[in-house]
């Protein structure tokens, strides 16, 4: 399998041996890969590959892990969640998450509470509200009671509450509708034309290869491929595995 050396100008995300285990079954088995600033670098694979797991340990939410994790040249390797947050990285997990009886503005505000900079964080809210129109018109309403493309588009926002430098994305399409899809996609794009740094963890490999600079495939908790996007949209395993050649 290709394993492409993915170009990395200038290194925000380094991960060298990354092992995690939940009792006795290993979901990490050593995993390395890197992301450069200003770039969204893509995982993929199938289900049960390690995907989610790998974005669980970058940010401390993982079982027992080994290895190193450097973020903006600091080893984060042992910090809890909120001291990540506050350094600058932050996850918007598998299935939004978000909770049904708090208002979109309530869920802003709860994002916001880890920011580096507390008295900027209407500046921010008003920065998300202006990225994501239809939160600013249901401000007010219940989250519960959203669709599922605004809950993912709150989500997001509430995530870059914090004014990450480096955004970790779940699966942001799952359960989404075609043209919302491609909405979000749109916003992932426009993000990283802002100066963010995105991991990307999604099924839609099409879509993802489109807008990422680079990838990495996983499988049994392994990089087993990697590249640039050009070169996994090229390559003779991806159309067969995953898009259909």
């Amino acid at each position: 399998m290709m394993m492409s050396e993915i170009p990395v100008l200038k290194p925000l995300l380094e991960v060298s041996g990354l092992k995690v285990a939940y009792g006795a079954v290993e979901a990490l088995k050593g995993v390395d890969l890197a992301v450069g600033k200003g770039q969204i670098v893509t995982l993929l694979g199938a289900n049960g590959a390690g995907k989610s797991s790998t974005l669980n340990a970058l940010v401390g939410l993982a079982g027992k892990k080994a290895g190193r994790v450097s973020f903006n040249g600091r080893d984060v390797s042992g910090l809890a969640p909120e001291q990540i947050v506050r350094l600058g990285m932050t996850l918007t997990p598998e299935g939004r998450r978000i909770f049904p009886s708090l208002t979109v503005d309530e869920h802003l505000l709860l994002g916001g509470a880890m920011h580096k900079a507390r008295g900027a964080i209407s500046e921010v809210r008003e920065d998300m509200l202006s990225r994501f129109p239809i939160l600013k018109e249901r401000l007010t309403q219940k989250a519960g009671s959203l669709s599922g493309g605004e809950q993912q588009m709150l989500a997001i926002a509430r995530s870059m509450m914090s004014s990450p430098d480096l955004l970790l994305l779940d699966e942001p399409s799952l359960g989404l509708a075609p043209q919302v899809v491609d909405l979000i996609f749109d916003l992932i794009a426009g993000l990283r034309q802002k100066g963010l740094t995105i991991l990307l963890v999604e099924q839609n490999v099409s879509l993802s290869l489109e807008i990422a600079d680079a990838g990495y495939v996983m499988a049994n908790g392994r990089v087993v491929l990697s590249g640039t996007a050009a070169e996994l949209r090229n390559s003779t395993e991806i159309q067969g595995a995953y898009l259909g050649a």
